[in-house]
């Protein structure tokens, strides 16, 4: 299994001077190149890489900078040319490689860590840079073996270094019958609410966001390019670092949670990007950050040896979780009252139900078909389009489903004599 380990780096005065001219060299190779691609496409990776010992004899600086770092520059150009074709092929418009400005990061290696005797403080070892200070605030796993090092500048000026390291593949096996699962609905008046009855409040950004609307307001006051707007473009970097950290934060520990303590997750297949692209409340949608978590909760479920699956999203908010029926409601209501069966309960938790059924049945486990459908015309009205199921689905999920229906309508009438 190969992972991302990310640590805090506190190089000198000298050292980030050192980090910042290697950087920068690197764009200019990155240029370099793109150029004699843009003149001769029938170039290869291979074959430019093979080129920089001739680069070196006129472009002397290069020699400051370590022979692997050079070539993973020229291969990161070529992996982007070859991204770029293959969205071309499957229909996608795209453009060209752009010349590259600043860039805040670059890949090195011929890496050592090494604990030194004065204070037992961890540093890591750079070839043709030195050792730089870092804050292990984490082990690395004894069987970890470290395959690459990325050296990043963030828009704060805070330095990082993120170690790739891979480790045997010694995950848990999946269960064939999973017990405890759990299909979890997202949304954005609550964050998550899943099929146990758990409705996870949104985070609360307002604090954040409005430390970054003064920021930026006091940005645009500023002479553009003067010590003073350079000193406020940091602050406003900090203020979104700010909200970029605490998203991630609860997104780890929340994708954690349901990835340790069940067999399996069921959630919706969504088209985060799409998704913020739609008019109507599209801050909130980015500020959910539903791609991150999804995804997140994918490669630790993958780890904990837990069944992950996305599901099809379409229809789980109309569908009734008790007997199938779709029935048509808007946005604004929050409350799932089925006209053919009477089921009442929250709107995503049934959504959530909704959405484990589906899961369950994509994996193949404790879903049974064997049980015939018999509908009949609704009774007692002639305005709702619906037919009344009599018996269908799973009788797992019925067992399971009808205890908790007893304690959301139980909640119900009490709220409604409060």
């Amino acid at each position: 299994m190969n992972y991302s380990y990310r640590y805090r780096l506190q190089p000198s005065d000298a050292l980030e001077e050192q980090l910042v001219w290697t950087v920068d060299t690197c764009r200019q190779v990155y240029n370099h190149f793109l150029h004699r691609l843009n003149r001769n496409d029938d170039t290869s990776s291979y074959s430019e890489q093979k080129r920089l010992p001739d680069l070196k004899k006129w472009w002397s600086d290069l020699k400051q900078v370590h022979s692997k770092v050079l070539q993973k520059v020229v291969q990161r150009l070529y992996d982007s040319l070859s991204t770029l074709r293959g969205r071309k092929q499957n229909g996608h418009r795209v453009g060209t490689l752009k010349w590259k400005g600043r860039i805040p990061f670059v890949h090195l290696q011929s890496i050592r860590l090494q604990t030194q005797e004065h204070g037992g403080r961890t540093r890591l070892w750079l070839s043709k840079i030195g050792e730089i200070p870092l804050t292990f605030h984490r082990d690395l796993p004894d069987d970890a073996e470290i395959k690459t090092v990325t050296v990043k500048r963030e828009p704060t000026g805070k330095w990082y270094a993120i170690l790739g390291v891979e480790t045997p593949d010694d995950t848990p096996e999946k269960p064939e019958t999973p017990e405890k699962c759990v299909g979890i609905d997202v949304g954005i008046l609550t964050y998550g609410h899943d099929t146990d009855g758990t409705a996870v409040g949104s985070l609360e950004l307002s604090g954040e966001r409005e430390r970054l609307e003064r920021a930026q307001r006091d940005l645009s006051r500023k002479e553009h390019g003067s010590n003073n707007w350079a000193e406020q473009r940091r602050v406003v970097a900090e203020r979104h670092a700010d909200l970029k950290h605490k998203r991630r934060d609860f997104s780890h520990k929340l994708s954690n949670h349901y990835a340790r303590e069940y067999d399996l997750v069921a959630v919706e297949d969504l088209d985060a990007a799409g998704l913020i692209e739609l008019p109507g409340s599209s801050r909130n949608r980015a500020g959910a950050a539903w791609g991150t978590f999804l995804r997140m909760l994918e490669y630790k479920c993958e780890r904990d040896g837990t069944h992950f699956v996305a599901v099809d999203p379409a229809g789980t908010t109309k569908e009734c979780a008790a007997c199938g029926v779709s029935t048509d409601k808007p946005l604004w209501v929050r409350e799932h009252s089925c006209p053919s069966c009477g089921f009442t309960a929250d709107r995503d938790w049934n959504a959530a139900w909704n959405i484990l059924s589906r899961g369950i049945k994509q994996v193949g486990a404790g879903r049974s078909g064997l049980t015939p459908v018999e509908t009949a015309l609704p009774t007692g009205t002639t305005s709702v389009p619906a037919k009344r199921v009599v018996e269908t689905g799973s009788p797992t999920l019925k067992r399971c489903l009808l205890p908790i229906t007893q304690v959301y309508q139980r909640k119900l009438t009490k709220y409604r004599t409060e």
